[in-house]
Order: C-alpha cells, then sequence, then structure tokens
C-alpha cells in the first residue's frame, strides 16, 4: 500500500472565523497552527500547504494565565549603543496593535521556512470585533468551548 501524498490542485481551502474574547493564549494559537498547516485534516501532507485561513476577532481582549501579563516581556533593540527596549505583555495588549501577541505567538509554533511565512499569510487577526472578510463567508469556530480550560474569565 502507498502512502497517500496531497496534490495542489486537490486542496479545498476554507475560512474560519475565531473569537478570541476570554481566549486563553497558548492554547488558542495552539488551535490556530494546526488549522493553517492543515493538521486536522485527513489529506494532511507534510510539505504541501493543505491549511485553511483563519479570521481572529476581538485580539485585544484574549487572556494569559498566571503572571505572564506583568511578568514576561519582549525585549528589541533601536540599533543604538544602549538601545535596549522592553514591555511587558500588558503594555502590548493595551497598547495600539494588541493583535500582534497572538500573532508572535501562532508565529512561534509554525515552521520556520518558506512554506510556514506561505502558512502565515493565511492569519488575520483584528483587535475589534469588525474584519473586512465577510464575502469569504467563513465558517464560525468556538474554540474557547471545545475545552472548559481554553475559556478564562476576570
Amino acid at each position: 500500500m502507498k502512502s497517500y501524498s496531497a496534490k495542489p490542485a486537490e486542496i479545498e481551502k476554507k475560512w474560519f472565523v475565531v473569537d478570541a474574547q476570554n481566549v486563553v493564549l497558548g492554547r488558542l494559537a495552539a488551535e490556530i497552527a494546526k488549522i493553517l498547516r492543515g493538521k486536522h485534516k485527513p489529506i494532511y501532507t507534510p510539505h504541501i500547504d493543505t491549511g485553511d485561513h483563519v479570521i481572529v476577532i476581538n485580539a485585544a481582549q484574549i487572556r494569559l494565565t498566571g503572571n505572564k501579563g506583568a511578568n514576561k516581556r519582549f525585549y528589541w533593540h533601536t540599533g543604538y549603543p544602549g538601545g535596549i527596549k522592553n514591555r511587558t505583555m500588558d503594555q502590548i495588549l493595551s497598547g495600539r496593535h494588541p493583535e500582534r501577541v497572538l500573532t508572535k505567538a501562532v508565529e512561534r509554533m509554525i515552521t520556520r521556512s518558506p512554506l510556514g511565512r506561505e502558512q502565515m499569510r493565511k492569519l488575520r487577526v483584528y483587535g475589534g470585533i469588525d474584519h473586512p472578510h465577510g464575502a469569504q463567508q467563513p465558517e464560525s469556530l468556538d474554540l474557547g468551548a471545545r475545552n472548559q480550560k481554553n475559556r478564562r474569565s476576570l
């Protein structure tokens, strides 16, 4: 018996919309990465992009467990001497671009290769509830209801 290998012409790509309100960051990022890679499909092939498109709304209301909001820091360097800067996760979530937290979490779960970059182009993250992808008729996907640990409230 031969192993099945999906061809690019026979792959059907769907669109999913995920509400990230009160959902734990790591659990949500892991599920989104699985959908982007196509591991939820029976025709999954590691070297072909079999994944679907994912739209994430309400990324600003994402939840963190423990003290990660205050203790987890992101560092970058300006390029000048002594130019190392940092921000906590809470500062980023309350700032101008809260969607970057989820984007980086998913990006770090996807392979770092041309295939991974192609898969990351299918992720759209929005801080609010509005998104401009209504014409694609995305299916609603409730990841918070799959497991009680996925959803946290204040």
